[in-house]
């Protein structure tokens, strides 16, 4: 299993796209993989034939584990348990789905198996996977048997009591009696998904770590609203207020690009590109993913790319990188009605912009009352990297260029 997304240790295999036996060809996908964020198609790096799967869909892998016997175009194997064997590895029990078992071998022989991640991250720390104890399946050497050892060796003896350690009291195991109560009636319990799980965790660190502040502002946008019915007059293609929101915000941090960092423990990042990422509600859990260079492409472009985005993250094909990167993310309640509120900044990311509905208020222009279409908007932003004069900047230039739209398409 190689390393799908950054810092992951495991992933679900969701399901293998190709038969056992069948061909697949460079780049194309044979294994879809369900990370925290997304999932994934694994992509084949050669030609090759899939001969046997040894990881059931659904199951949770050790990144650096196999998954699959493969073999090369034209390659025959004509005894796949006797290859497995040789790879070290068991065949399953008749009609039961491939599992990782090592091969028994003779006591005085013993062989330890371990993962590659496992034995390079051993190598690397001078130590041999023949002396670690394997708490994977079938005993093999996984990754967090290594990070122990290596955290055991670093242990200072002289740290130790001398006198015996009082006696350790473990609690009893709940009997069945003393176990959650099961749902009352009216009430259903939906499992997490891994997505959902990955959200709520990322959202509790992003408030527990990043001190949160707020701007907000509202705009008047009817020359926006003009501006999106003639881009449609004039070549066919609607373009959604989102998407001008979203270059409105690209055009604001290249004016303002003190907003367009991340925050690092050692550093405050620069960056030159304006990545913004686009909230999108799924079944599974909301995701983030990331249009790149908003100001580099054209409107109808950035459009197309936030369009093919909410698709596919709908139907769970986005790609892992497409949910990495960015500085900002833009969060869209309008279209519920929703006049006004602030999001939670999805490290690590720097702020967040969060858009309420169009309405038509009472506006005082002159002393005078007029009705026009108005928006709010509320920005968070991490004061770690950003001060508050900064934030009020890009504000300020992103309620001037949603105002008078011309100026995000230059």
């Amino acid at each position: 299993m190689p390393a799908v997304a950054a810092g992951a240790t495991e992933v679900v295999l969701a399901e293998w796209p190709v038969a056992e036996k069948e061909s697949f060809a460079s780049g194309e996908g044979y294994a879809v993989i369900e990370t925290d964020k997304a999932v994934v198609d694994l992509e084949a790096e050669s030609d090759g034939v899939l001969v046997r799967t040894l990881v059931a869909p659904g199951a949770k892998v050790q990144v650096g584990d196999p998954i699959a016997l493969v073999a090369a175009p034209g390659e025959t194997v004509d005894d796949v348990e006797a290859a497995l064997a040789a790879l070290g590895f068991s065949p399953a029990p008749s009609g039961a789905v491939p599992v990782l078992v090592p091969a028994p071998t003779p006591a005085d022989a013993r062989r330890v198996f371990a993962s590659p991640l496992a034995r390079r991250l051993a190598r690397d720390a001078g130590l041999t996977t023949d002396d670690l104890v394997g708490t994977g399946p079938g005993g093999r050497v996984v990754r967090r048997d290594v990070e122990l050892a290596i955290a055991a060796r670093h242990a200072t003896p002289g740290d130790a009591p001398a006198a015996p350690a009082a006696p350790v009291v473990v609690p009893t195991p709940p009997t069945p009696a003393a176990a959650a109560p099961a749902p009352t009636a009216g009430t259903t319990e939906v499992p997490h998904t891994r997505l959902r799980r990955a959200v709520a965790s990322r959202l509790v660190q992003s408030t527990q770590e990043a001190p949160h502040f707020y701007v907000s502002g509202t705009a008047r946008v009817d020359r926006l609203l003009a501006l999106r019915a003639e881009v449609a007059d004039a070549t066919g293609t609607r373009v959604s207020v989102n998407d001008l929101v979203v270059r409105a915000v690209g055009r604001a941090h290249e004016l303002v690009p003190e907003l367009n960092v991340t925050w690092t423990e050692d550093a405050v990042v620069q960056h030159s590109r304006v990545d913004v990422g686009i909230a999108v509600a799924t079944a599974r859990g909301l995701v983030t993913p990331v249009v790149t260079d908003v100001t580099g492409r054209s409107l109808l472009d950035l459009s197309a790319a936030t369009k093919d985005l909410a698709t596919r993250a709908a139907g769970g094909g986005l790609r892992q990188h497409e949910l990495e990167g960015g500085t900002v993310a833009v969060s869209n309640l309008g279209m519920f009605g929703v006049e006004e509120f602030s999001a939670i900044i999805n490290p690590p990311h720097s702020s967040i912009l969060a858009v309420g509905a169009a309405r038509q208020e009472a506006v005082v222009v002159d002393g005078a009352l007029e009705v026009a279409t108005v928006m709010r908007f509320v920005l968070s932003v991490d004061h770690r990297p950003v001060d508050g004069v900064v934030a009020g900047r890009w504000m300020q230039a992103f309620l001037r260029l949603v105002e008078q739209p011309l100026g995000m398409l230059a």
